[in-house]
């Protein structure tokens, strides 16, 4: 009974934690928080590193200082001074121990200061892919929007909005631009075109005449008109059967018939 219980309050608030969640904010924040670790991390590789630089520094220290009490132990040897050569003895004896105990310290230094660099490496590496996922996740979710909006926006041209007005003033102005056009056919047959055009004609012949009477003025009216008269008056000639051969004709006929 109990867990049931559980279950049931799990369930009413883990359905009101997710539906306050926001997979945008959540990503945005997973990519400043990855970015905000990198210092963290590049601070505790620079405190393994200096803790390496120290047990070397101490490992050369010995070192050197091995070299010296080996030269004092011989400085004291040949000055027969064997006392000062054994006390530089258990000096130089326990520079050795030092030695070796910061040798094993700085290889135990350096594979930790290894380890971190691969780590370090490793958490680079998934950063940069999940920002990447992330960015593109981001991306995606910008475009999908905007696709929404567009969806958004055709669905109230098909739904009694913006499209049926639209719809509504083109069938007005093509109304409008059919009536104009229609007065104007009324008006052109209202008008008498047919006197307009006599008008036209009798315009021209006026015009002709008024031509003509200039041509006589100037004294070309004659040489303008003799010609087509000769021409009339050869096509007369021509069309006019010869009056002798017709009269010839005839009186053959009149012998032949004696």
């Amino acid at each position: 009974m109990w867990n049931r219980f559980v279950r049931a309050i799990k369930s009413m608030f883990g359905g009101v934690v997710s539906s306050m969640e926001d997979p945008k904010l959540i990503l945005e924040q997973n990519i400043r928080e990855m970015n905000d670790q990198v210092p963290k991390m590049n601070e505790n590789i620079a405190t393994v590193k200096a803790n390496l630089m120290m047990i070397r520094k101490e490992r050369q220290k010995y070192e050197k200082l091995e070299t010296d009490l080996i030269s004092k132990v011989k400085a004291a040897i040949n000055a027969n001074r064997d006392d000062i050569a054994e006390n530089y003895a258990l000096q130089l004896e326990k520079t050795r121990e030092n030695i070796v105990q910061t040798g094993e310290q700085e290889k135990f230094a350096e594979q930790a200061y290894d380890k971190a660099l691969q780590v370090k490496r490793a958490f680079m590496r998934e950063k940069d892919r999940k920002i990447k996922e992330a960015r593109e996740a981001l991306r995606a979710s910008e475009r999908a929007q905007w696709q929404s909006k567009i969806a958004d926006a055709l669905e109230k041209f098909n739904v009694g909005g913006m499209d049926a007005t639209h719809d509504e003033m083109l069938t007005r102005l093509n109304e409008q631009t059919a009536k104009s056009e229609a007065r104007v056919e009324i008006a052109l047959d209202s008008i008498d075109t047919k006197t307009m055009e006599i008008e036209l004609d009798a315009e021209k012949i006026r015009a002709h005449e008024l031509v003509s009477q200039f041509k006589k003025e100037m004294g070309k009216a004659e040489e303008t008109e003799t010609e087509p008269k000769k021409k009339e008056k050869k096509l007369d000639i021509e069309d006019k059967p010869d009056s002798d051969s017709a009269g010839q004709k005839t009186i053959g006929r009149k012998k032949t018939k004696s």
